[in-house]
């Protein structure tokens, strides 16, 4: 495992000591997503080097995130930073650092991922875990990095909610009810033109509705969130007009109404040579924390060869190759599901399609690398984050628990990793350390971050 949380300069000279067989990983961030990456990589002997803001440096302080200019003053006499992510403790993580965080400063960024290639002496293979640092590292494209996705311009078509919506309305995919802004134009880069004036939308869509961004990463840096849901026509003025001040293009889009219970996702990794040699598994969010709009705590394969066909029809349309997750919601109104969102990068749950025998991170490293994969067959797995999954179980009296009394029994004696079809999101008894990290952190009055 990786000892320390070093600092940049501190995990420079620790690099600059070791040799590596193949290239290594560099995986961001490090918390429950980047986790889930590093030990799917490790099952196949792929070294890994978990890079991240650290936790002393979030909110605020010299620019960047951790640099070996702006973070060298913070570090320990023994050149460690804080971090409280789950990541670097864990038996599948060889190194673990700081870097300057891309969003306070992406030249710093790609100049301290640089000095870490550099140390290592060869070229790394580089997973984004989170939609900042899977952009960064195909916008600064550093020296010495191979990408296993597609390039920027390609990324940024697929997460521009304009262009995927208009790629859903010529294929034929069923998605929300959305109108372009006609007050936010000026900000859009879509290719699509606006749809409506805020009051035509509001005239068609009916209150509630939801605003939602033309690219999310800097609207939820504006406003703290990804969407928002107004309740009448002052609270849908009132967002156009933060976002219209904000310089950020937003579309009023039907607030659908979800099937609890129902949201499936095509888990995905394609290569270069295109979706027919795709590798997939369909994922079926049963439970959410909260229930409602929450992140997913227990996940398992369904068999929905639509979704699949669908999303991968998008993927094709764009383009893009590399790891993704598309989201679909069932519409009970409409009795069909609907296309919200494709994530082109790992996601919390990236741990059930490798357990079910889809080892996403494992075909995208080998696609870039000499290694060689090929999936064993899929099968029946569930994932379950027991941190969200108890709290459920034990702040919502009207949440009945899902899971067997055999799958507890195994749960706790840690025969789940041999045995049944369950695997879990941090907790291992083979692994102990995120875990016992997770359970360190969670009464201390601090938050990681990022939840994922």
């Amino acid at each position: 495992m990786a000892e320390q949380f070093r600092s940049t300069d501190a995990l420079i000279d620790a690099l600059a000591d070791v040799s590596f067989d193949r290239p290594p990983a560099l995986v961001s961030n490090a918390h429950v997503t980047g986790l889930g990456v590093a030990r799917a990589l490790d099952a196949h002997d792929v070294p890994v080097i978990a890079l991240d803001r650290p936790s002393d440096d979030v909110g605020g302080g010299e620019a960047g995130g951790g640099g070996r200019t702006s973070g060298g003053g913070r570090a320990g006499s023994d050149g460690t930073r804080r971090h409280d992510g789950l990541a670097p403790p864990s038996d599948a993580v060889d190194f673990a650092g700081a870097v300057t965080y891309p969003l306070d400063d992406l030249d710093g960024f790609r100049e301290d991922v640089e000095a870490v290639v550099d140390a290592i002496g060869r070229e790394a293979v580089a997973f984004g875990c989170m939609d900042e640092w899977a952009l960064a590292y195909a916008r600064a494209d550093p020296e010495g990095v191979r990408l296993p996705f597609a390039g920027i311009d390609t990324l940024d078509d697929v997460l521009n909610k304009s262009e995927l919506y208009a790629t859903c309305e010529a294929l034929g995919v069923p998605y929300p009810e959305t109108y372009r802004l006609a007050e936010t134009a000026d900000a859009a880069t879509g290719t699509p033109d606006a749809d409506a004036t805020l009051d035509e939308a509001a005239e068609a869509l009916g209150f509630p509705l939801v605003v939602k961004p033309e690219l999310k990463r800097d609207f939820e840096e504006a406003f703290g969130t990804n969407v928002l849901e107004v309740a009448d026509r002052e609270e849908f003025a009132d967002a156009v007009a933060a976002a219209e001040e904000e310089g950020i293009a937003v579309m009023a889009q039907k607030r659908v109404d979800i099937a609890t219970g129902r949201d499936h996702s095509l888990a995905s990794y394609v290569p270069p040579s295109g979706v027919e040699d795709a590798l997939g598994v369909v994922g079926n969010a049963a439970v959410r924390y909260p229930q409602q709009f929450g992140t997913s705590c227990l996940v398992e394969t369904a068999d929905e060869p639509d979704i699949e066909a669908r999303a991968l029809a998008v993927l094709d349309d764009a383009g893009y190759h590399g790891i993704s997750e598309a989201e679909f919601v069932y519409d009970d109104g409409r009795g069909e599901f609907l296309l919200l969102d494709v994530n082109t990068r790992p996601w919390k749950w990236i741990g059930m399609p490798v357990a079910a025998g889809a080892n996403l991170p494992m075909a995208a490293y080998a696609a870039v690398t000499e290694a060689e994969y090929e999936s064993p067959g899929i099968e029946p797995t569930r994932w379950v984050y027991l941190r969200d999954y108890l709290s459920l179980l034990a702040g919502d009296d009207a949440f009945w628990d899902q899971l067997s009394a055999a799958d507890w029994r195994r749960l706790v004696a840690g025969d789940f990793e041999r045995e049944g079809d369950l695997t879990t999101g941090v907790y291992r008894p083979s692994d102990p350390a995120p875990a016992a990290k997770l359970l360190e952190t969670e009464f201390v009055d601090r938050d990681y971050y990022c939840a994922c």
